[in-house]
């Protein structure tokens, strides 16, 4: 049963926005929870309703309709948290490694209950910020939930405008590593063509001739592996699956990727005796950007994760023999 509720913000509250004035409710418990409410329009100040970060003055009248269903926190799942490393921790941010098969953020299907970086984050530190478009506790930037690698979550306010803004920008600088069918023609080259939404698969993405946003990834050859390549990727934007989409438009489908396969490797399959691929080839391997904080130029590694350092292994001595 929905159950109403009205509070008066008072003078000692001036100036708190008002998810934080929700959060404090014991009714609702958090700002993921606030923010949800005011999403669903349960939330009325001065009778009206409003967004999220609206600061509350002396005298206001919040009230909110607590409705059961909205009461329920995707972002803690009833089940054990991930191993999740830690590169680096302090009270602006977190630096993590993510691995495989962690989503970064709770998904729009709502029947899917599993941990996400953002609930891994928020159980690990507490409520965090979100981004003032999302219900994403912590979380400035993603990785696809079976790409491996480098991951910042934010943990205050500051720092998640500042680390945002260095996206936007474009200051922050990524390298990848892949494995990918075929062998480049080009030592190293740049794939400058357009992304859009597939028209024929409105889950996917793909390259297009206009009418796209613009997209630029760097690539390099690390390894030629007879057939197979290792590459080092440099995006200079950062679209959704931009270096999946980018090396298959140009015949190069990442290993493991079951969503974009170029059509000249698309029926490419890993010879006889090679280790299981069970994920797309992909690795977050470096980053660096700005310390929201102090400004000082941070830079993070991640390791190959087994997998791929399995693969490789097996490539170079399949190379090494020959036919």
């Amino acid at each position: 049963m929905d159950t109403s509720i009205t509070r008066t913000v008072l003078p000692e509250q001036a100036g708190v926005r008002l998810d934080v004035f929700l959060a404090e409710w014991p009714e609702i418990g958090s700002r993921t929870v606030a923010r949800r409410l005011l999403d669903a329009g349960a939330v009325r100040v001065g009778g009206k309703r409003t967004r999220p970060g609206l600061f509350l003055e002396p005298g206001l009248e919040v009230a909110c309709t607590l409705a059961p269903a909205l009461l329920v926190d995707p972002l803690a799942p009833d089940l054990p948290l991930p191993d999740v490393p830690v590169l680096y921790d302090d009270p602006w941010l977190c630096v993590i490694d993510k691995p495989a098969g962690l989503a970064a953020h709770p998904p729009e299907d709502k029947t899917i209950v599993a941990h996400t970086v953002a609930s891994w984050a928020r159980a690990r530190f507490g409520d965090l910020p979100c981004p003032p478009d999302a219900d994403r506790p912590g979380i400035v930037h993603r990785l696809d939930r079976d790409t491996t690698g480098v991951m910042v979550v934010a943990k205050t306010e500051p720092a998640m405008a500042a680390l945002r803004l260095q996206w936007k920008e474009r200051q922050v600088h990524k390298e990848y590593r892949a494995i990918v069918y075929g062998e480049p023609r080009f030592q190293s080259d740049w794939i400058e063509r357009q992304i859009a939404t597939d028209p024929k698969h409105k889950d996917r993405m793909a390259v297009v001739e206009s009418g796209g946003r613009e997209a630029s990834t760097y690539y390099e050859v690390v390894e030629r592996l007879d057939g197979f390549a290792h590459v080092v990727c440099k995006p200079k934007t950062g679209r959704t699956h931009q270096i999946r989409v980018h090396m298959t438009s140009i015949g190069h489908s990442l290993l493991g990727d079951r969503v974009y396969r170029s059509r000249l490797r698309q029926h490419d399959a890993l010879p006889a005796g090679a280790p299981p691929v069970r994920r797309q080839c992909l690795h977050a391997h470096r980053l660096q950007f700005e310390h929201p904080g102090t400004q000082e130029p941070m830079a993070f590694e991640a390791p190959l994760p087994a997998d791929m350092v399995a693969l490789l292994q097996w490539l170079r001595g399949r190379a090494r023999q020959g036919p």
